[in-house]
């Protein structure tokens, strides 16, 4: 019979009334989320965020040119230095003058002293005269035998000289990568001389020169030319040249201090990275879970988790669902209400339309054939204003969210309402008295149609229950935020104990001399429907004499004001 009513209802109102399909399933799509193993996509981008800005500073501080043209530029001084003092000391002791006061170079003399100063340095040493021949090279020994050329062996392998061997080639490949010059390869030929290096010739003609060079093996040859002097007379050209094993060296150990820095702080990263990503993602998978539970679940044995004690958008959020997840479930406790006060409520018509029906199919008599006529078409006209209220009732929500809310002045409402009724109340011998405070603004924010219909519904409730020669007085005021709205008649009251219920659905209490079925019983429950959407309530309340006698009914609506 319900699931029959509940199609009468959907032909005649647009309504769908949530009833089970026939073979028990719930109407709701059983659509699973996709779940997927590993890390979550939110642990993902997290990490993803955190490392690539530490990818970058990493890289940034890898970016050592800056630091290793420093570490040149204070090597080459230090060579110029070292170069002025070996080349004054050259021309101080491995010269001569002629007769005629020429000064001139001694070969062999300068070769001797270049080789003794160079012992305490690093630095390989050569002696270009001024026609540019070698005189002296640091790296060459002179003896009976033939010269010597001393080239440095390289260190002996130890423990772990595969990993440095290692280091050093990734750190010459990214000095290769970063590195914004183009320097000239180093040359030697085997029979060398001056022009073959522009700092000597620039030296021998009285102008100190430095160089950067690139070797073969990826590395740098600094070289620094000074002119050997003797009273201002150049007499040769002296040249320090020294790799880059020492800059290299120092470069690698910063970026190794750089790289364990980076390691420690990726750690951390990555530990933070996935706290952080659990806080987030575990609670959020969690209410995921939850909510798929509580959609899928009939009996409401599941919740979603109250993160109360969380002061973040996650405790929110599930504050939030578990509050939509109540009104859900206050909701379809109304449909089902709504349902089953529809079917009580059109079973009384259905049944009293039956029982004309059958008994007019019975009776010959004209008189009282018209009678029952007359029964059904009372019986028809209390079900379309019935379906009609029952429509206008379960559309309310759906409009009331729809609709823009303005600002509604409550007294030029009132007074409006007023102007409308009057001529229904002199009909009926009622005067109608309107009381509004003029003093402070009366003005809500709502939905003024949806308002007019709360007082017009009132009003007319109170017209119905005054009698002749009575009075219904309309007022408003003012009380702190809030705007409130009277509604005062001198009727019977309200029955002891009902004055709440008064405002359920279906509920009648109508005068004994008023016509039966008049009335759905919904129009007090649309107000208060309306008034509590527009965040107010509306109460019920019965008036008394000073005797203590019932003088009358008095509804009271509050609105928040502007």
């Amino acid at each position: 019979m319900s699931i029959r009513i509940s199609r009468t209802l959907k032909r005649s109102t647009g309504l769908d009334i949530a009833t089970a399909p026939p073979d028990g399933q719930p109407a709701l799509s059983r659509r699973k989320s996709p779940r997927r193993a590993g890390i979550s996509p939110i642990t993902r981008r997290i990490l993803a965020v955190n490392l690539l800005a530490l990818g970058f500073l990493f890289a940034g501080m890898l970016y050592l040119d800056e630091y290793r043209r420093g570490l040149i530029a204070a090597e080459l001084a230090t060579m110029r230095s070292e170069a002025n003092l070996f080349a004054a000391a050259v021309g101080e002791s491995a010269t001569f003058a002629d007769s005629s006061g020429t000064e001139g170079l001694i070969p062999l003399m300068a070769q001797q002293i270049v080789r003794r100063l160079i012992e305490t340095s690093h630095f390989r040493a050569r002696l270009f005269n001024e026609d540019g021949t070698l005189v002296a090279d640091s790296l060459v020994l002179g003896g009976p035998g033939g010269s010597v050329q001393i080239e440095e062996l390289p260190a002996p392998r130890t423990e772990g000289q595969q990993v440095k061997d290692l280091l050093a080639g990734y750190d010459r490949i990214l000095t290769r990568l970063w590195s914004c010059e183009d320097l000239p390869l180093y040359v030697e030929n085997a029979v060398q001389a001056g022009r073959d290096y522009p700092e000597v010739m620039l030296a021998l003609s009285g102008e100190a020169a430095t160089t950067v060079r690139a070797d073969a093996n990826g590395g740098m040859v600094l070289s620094v030319a000074v002119p050997v002097q003797r009273y201002k007379q150049v007499l040769a050209a002296l040249m320090l040249t020294k790799d880059s094993t020492d800059i290299d060296t120092a470069v690698l150990k910063v970026r190794l201090d750089v790289f364990k820095w980076f390691l420690a702080a990726l750690a951390i990263t990555v530990l933070l990275s996935i706290y952080l990503a659990g806080t987030i993602a575990r609670p959020i998978l969690r209410l995921a879970a939850a909510a798929e539970l509580v959609r899928s679940d009939r009996h409401r044995r599941h919740t979603i988790p109250d993160f109360g004690t969380r002061r973040d958008e996650i405790g929110r959020l599930a504050a939030a669902l578990r509050d939509m997840t109540q009104a859900l479930w206050l909701r379809i406790d109304a449909i089902e209400r709504f349902a089953a006060d529809v079917a009580h409520e059109l079973k009384n018509p259905l049944t009293s339309l039956r029982s004309a029906v059958e008994t007019a199919a019975r009776i010959t008599d004209p008189e009282r054939r018209q009678k029952l006529m007359n029964i059904i078409l009372e019986d028809v006209s209390r079900l379309d204003r019935l379906i009609s209220d029952i429509s206008d009732a379960s559309r309310l929500d759906a409009e009331l969210s729809r609709e823009n809310s303005a600002a509604v002045d409550i007294r030029r409402m009132l007074a409006a309402l007023m102007d409308v009724t009057e001529s229904t109340a002199m009909q009926r011998q009622v005067r109608l008295i309107l009381d509004v405070d003029h003093r402070r603004g009366l003005v809500v924010n709502g939905v003024e149609g949806r308002l007019v219909q709360v007082f017009r519904n009132l009003i007319a409730n109170a017209l119905s229950f005054s009698p002749p020669a009575s009075a219904i007085t309309l007022k408003a005021r003012r009380e702190g935020k809030q705007v409130v709205a009277e509604v005062l008649d001198q009727g019977p009251g309200i029955p002891e104990g009902l004055e709440d219920d008064i405002f359920q659905r279906f509920y009648s209490e109508r005068p004994q001399d008023e016509k039966f079925g008049q009335h759905s019983g919904l129009g007090l429950s649309i107000s208060k429907q309306i008034v509590e959407a527009h965040g107010g309530t509306i109460v019920a309340e019965n008036r008394r004499d000073p005797t203590g006698r019932i003088a009358g009914a008095r509804f009271v609506v509050r609105l928040p004001g502007e």
